[in-house]
């Protein structure tokens, strides 16, 4: 089911901006749906233009399909007009079909979706998997380009000609490729999202349409700043807050993700510090770096400061 040119145009508008991958608050029992509809108020209260919910910051490989399904309706709850996207991984294609299906009830924005991982389909493979899904979801399709969680290099001309259908709008680039990047924003076929976070801004001043970014938890706000100074060409304060912002975004991804994020949220009460086995919580040396960084950043760029 490919959705007319037009349609499609207006589908990728909404992508772009500063999205939060969502981390899934858990209890000891269960997911904790009290502490995940906080979170969504909190973020939509930052200004962030956009949740992803069950991405890998969500832990979303030890989620079963009702959970993951009570997390997206939790989260939709909440939103209101924030735009949300639900991630979609797996190898099994008649599995990750039906999951669409019942992903296409609810008011998405798009779904992310991987290559099929483990399998290695190669360059064929995997253009006729995601063409399939985009086929057959009612809702738009991000591609999710991350070859060292899959295993699946997705070539620069695998990725323009999935640029081609019309139910593919957005790719979430952690490629590790810089002229992939580049080749991706010049051909303007699919919005750009950065999803490594060091190279937030480097994207955003090669013009592609924002970020994906799980750092985004800890001071949403110097992240969304940082966006709306890099769109308006102002690069000095652009600049400035993303060096700010690197020291912390260094630390968020220096013990397996998302660790070291539910171990500050914990800090400020927002949720839990739980996390499903085999991931491991953060260290407490990390953790104890991580707020004192935090802090540091803190003091730079206060909170009531920026706001006002």
């Amino acid at each position: 089911m490919q959705a007319s040119s037009t349609s499609s145009s207006s589908a990728s508008a909404v992508f772009q901006g500063v999205w939060i991958p969502l981390v899934t608050p858990f209890t000891a029992h269960g997911v904790d749906g009290g502490a995940l509809r906080r979170l969504v108020r909190h973020y939509a209260a930052a200004g962030v233009d956009g949740l992803v919910v069950c991405g890998s910051t969500g832990e979303a490989a030890a989620l079963d399909d009702a959970e993951q399904l009570a997390v997206l309706d939790a989260v939709l709850a909440e939103a209101g007009r924030l735009p949300v996207v639900m991630g979609l991984a797996g190898n099994h294609q008649g599995h990750v079909l039906q999951r669409l299906a019942a992903f296409g009830t609810r008011p998405l924005a798009g779904v992310l979706a991987p290559a099929p991982y483990y399998v290695r389909p190669g360059q064929q493979g995997a253009l006729a998997y995601f063409q399939t899904l985009a086929d057959a979801s009612r809702v738009p399709l991000v591609l999710y380009d991350i070859p060292y969680r899959t295993g699946a290099v997705l070539d620069t001309d695998t990725l323009l000609a999935l640029a081609g259908h019309a139910n593919i709008v957005a790719v979430k680039d952690c490629g590790g490729s810089l002229d992939k990047t580049v080749a991706l924003i010049a051909h303007g076929g699919l919005r750009v999202m950065a999803g490594e976070d060091l190279h937030a801004l480097s994207t955003l001043c090669l013009g592609g349409s924002g970020m994906i970014a799980a750092a985004a938890h800890i001071r949403p706000d110097l992240f969304v700043a940082m966006d709306r100074a890099a769109r308006a060409q102002q690069l000095e304060p652009a600049r400035r807050l993303f060096h700010a912002l690197a020291p912390v975004i260094r630390l968020v991804f220096a013990e397996p993700n998302p660790g070291p994020l539910k171990a500050w949220l914990a800090r400020q009460g927002l949720l839990s510090d739980v996390l499903r086995a085999p991931m491991p919580r953060a260290s407490a040396a990390l953790a104890e770096q991580l707020a004192m960084a935090v802090a540091a950043l803190d003091r730079q760029f206060p909170a009531q400061a920026l706001a006002a």
